[in-house]
């Protein structure tokens, strides 16, 4: 849903904590809605064609599974990690810092040896703020029916040389480009074995206490044809979690739940502005933000990334099918069975990657989420009124305050404050909407919101 426009009676309904403004000195707001020339670029650059060549020479290696060959130039997992990187560096022209990140896990319940796990991980370093990191992947390894098959062909089309493929897509593009923050590309391996790829990342990121301010994850994002034929092109489904499901409730996730704030955790926060984003620049597709983790009792890669705290998503087809996941190649019952190239709508699959690219490129080039923002609880009141730490970017231009019905997902009204640390939202109580702030700079580039928590005595 787009937000709703800025008319009078909004302007009117807030005031600075310090003072009333005058109508004649409200803040000009920096145009937030208008598309951005570089992030438009960005979207228009995204090819279908490059993808379907990803996808294609992907399933080449005959199979990806994690203990599958690794000495090979033509067949296996080694051979498809050291193509993905050559061709990263090839594409960026050494504005990606590719690397490979590795570690052998002995064994597991996926793992029957100890076995080496390389992720490809290529960075592109932010010029004003590096140490702000948005991370976007997909998992490049396959499998076969059964998960400890690692010869017979597993073609992996679908699950994941779409998201794979996408990923690299928008590395080789937005390397071109320049960005405040620092976007990390992962190709990384073992989804099917466990998630061990993108754990190990996560684990490591956490412990360099690294800010990743966001994370997405594409998988199975290339067929836009449900098992019964139904054809739908023109939507993506992006899993957002509520609540994490930690043993331990950290003392933010329990003032969410004190608050009635479940649907303000960091992923929901970051889905909306995604779906807000990515429908902008890609007119006509709309991003589903669905209110779980993942599918129903499902996984992927962003899941280690939400264990380690940080705000993560996953991007997925709107309908699955089954014939081509997981599955041998063969035909059965008449039917093809088998996650074959064939079944992959790359014109779909860039869609869904321009929707993750408009998405990173705003974020990047957007100022920092406002930190310690705090509800004023110190009085009953029908008002609502917040204070902020200041950013410390150097072209910012304010904040901006905004809020929504509490059966709303999506935020439905917003005013600009100017660059101040405390506003009171005059005839808007906290008892009836959901709040937050955002931070703009001058270019109108916004950050995702940050949900008030109730103020310290």
């Amino acid at each position: 849903m787009p937000q709703t426009p800025l008319t009078p009676s909004l302007l009117l309904s807030a005031t600075l904590l310090t003072s009333t403004l005058p109508v004649s000195a409200q803040i000009a707001e920096p145009n937030i809605n208008e598309k951005k020339p570089e992030i438009t670029k960005i979207v228009q650059q995204i090819s279908a064609q490059h993808i379907d060549g990803y996808v294609r020479k992907l399933v080449s290696f005959h199979t990806r599974h994690t203990m599958s060959e690794t000495q090979s130039d033509t067949v296996g997992i080694g051979a498809a990690r050291r193509w993905i990187k050559a061709e990263l560096e090839r594409c960026s022209n050494g504005q990606l810092d590719v690397q490979f990140d590795s570690y052998v896990e002995a064994g597991g319940r996926r793992i029957s040896k100890p076995t080496e796990i390389v992720n490809v991980v290529a960075t592109l370093k932010g010029k004003t703020d590096p140490g702000r990191y948005y991370v976007v992947s997909g998992h490049y390894d396959s499998r076969a029916t059964d998960v400890m098959d690692a010869t017979s062909f597993a073609p992996g089309a679908n699950d994941d040389a779409s998201g794979t493929a996408a990923v690299m897509e928008m590395a080789c593009v937005m390397a071109q480009h320049r960005f405040d923050a620092s976007i990390v590309f992962m190709a990384v391996a073992a989804e099917e074995q466990g998630l061990y790829g993108a754990a190990h990342w996560a684990k490591q990121a956490k412990e360099k206490k690294m800010n990743i301010a966001g994370m997405f994850t594409n998988d199975i994002i290339g067929s836009s044809r449900s098992e019964h034929g139904e054809i739908d092109n023109k939507s993506v489904r992006l899993f957002a979690e509520g609540i994490p499901a930690v043993k331990e409730l950290p003392d933010a996730t329990r003032n969410l739940i004190a608050t009635g704030g479940e649907s303000d955790s960091l992923s929901r926060q970051l889905a909306r502005h995604v779906k807000e984003t990515g429908e902008r620049y890609v007119p006509g597709f709309t991003v589903n933000i669905i209110h779980r983790r993942d599918r129903y009792l499902r996984g992927g890669d962003h899941i280690p990334f939400l264990e380690q705290g940080y705000a993560a998503l996953r991007f997925t087809e709107p309908n699955e099918d089954f014939h081509h996941q997981h599955q041998n190649v063969r035909i059965e019952n008449g039917v093809q069975m088998g996650d074959l190239p064939e079944f992959v709508d790359t014109d779909y699959t860039a869609n869904v990657a321009r929707v993750n690219a408009a998405a990173l490129a705003s974020l990047a080039l957007a100022p920092a989420t406002p930190a310690q923002v705090q509800m004023n609880t110190s009085q009953l009141e029908n008002d609502t009124s917040m204070r902020w730490n200041a950013n410390t970017e150097a072209d910012l231009a304010g904040y901006r305050i905004v809020w929504r019905d509490t059966t709303s997902s999506v935020w439905q009204g917003g005013v600009m404050v100017g660059n101040v640390l405390s506003y009171t939202v005059k005839g808007k109580s906290k008892d009836n909407y959901f709040f937050g702030v955002q931070a703009v700079d001058k270019d109108g580039n916004i950050s995702v919101a940050t949900y008030p928590m109730p103020e310290k005595k």
